[in-house]
């Protein structure tokens, strides 16, 4: 079954003869639980494309369904709800809130959305990510690999069935994005859940289940990796 579909996307910025067709009638489908890569080069659309499957801007004509919701008609503030509750995000910046410890970074989503905090999966993402020992510790005081376990972490523990992450690696050297990478797999295997993941990194790009390629707004699609 698809977890997610997209249909005819496009996106327009500007009129006239100062037109930039940024996404240029764009369809894939992915399987739940499948790791998509996507890559191409700066200014391709990729990101652009990851910012209409998580809904943070709307296309000029397309549709996207998410576990078969249709995103783009709902209502803000449903589509809000919706977003924090299904969608998971995974940033190259980290986005850590420097005020706050591991712990509260990680559990930072649910309290937004007036939920009580499940301790026991959070003492289970700690362990499977390794930050148990960090858990008190603020962004500040962890290295560069430690924050973006912290962002996955704060990304899976509201249990979305979608990921999407823009360049998790990009501030990473390259043990530690080997690392990164393998704990998002495990994690996602673990809790059953769908990546669409940007990267610039080949490397990175074959572990993926499959990788998509977004040239001057269009789409390619490899297919599944080789094993």
């Amino acid at each position: 079954m698809n977890l997610l579909e997209v249909k005819s996307i496009c996106k327009i910025y500007g009129s006239d003869e100062a037109a930039v067709h940024a996404l240029k009638d764009i369809s894939f489908t992915v399987p739940k639980g499948e790791f998509v890569a996507v890559v191409g080069e700066s200014g391709s659309g990729k990101s652009t494309l990851l910012n209409m499957l998580g809904a943070l801007d709307t296309p000029t004509s397309g549709k996207v369904f998410i576990d078969g919701n249709d995103t783009f008609k709902m209502k803000e503030r449903q589509l809000t709800v919706f977003r924090r509750r299904n969608i998971g995000f995974i940033f190259q910046a980290f986005n850590l809130i420097p005020e706050l410890t591991v712990e509260q970074n990680i559990i930072f989503p649910v309290l937004l959305d007036y939920q009580k905090p499940d301790k026991k999966y959070l003492e289970e993402l700690l362990t499977v990510l390794g930050l148990k020992e960090r858990r008190n510790h603020l962004p500040s005081q962890l290295s560069g690999g430690q924050q973006q376990r912290v962002a996955i972490g704060r990304a899976l523990y509201t249990r979305p069935s979608l990921i999407l992450a823009d360049e998790p690696t990009g501030n990473l050297d390259s043990q530690n994005s080997s690392e990164v990478i393998a704990l998002l797999k495990e994690a996602a295997k673990k809790y059953e859940q769908t990546i669409v993941m940007i990267t610039h990194s080949p490397g990175i790009a074959q572990t993926a289940d499959r990788v998509l390629r977004v040239s001057d707004g269009m789409l390619t699609d490899f297919g599944r990796c080789l094993e």
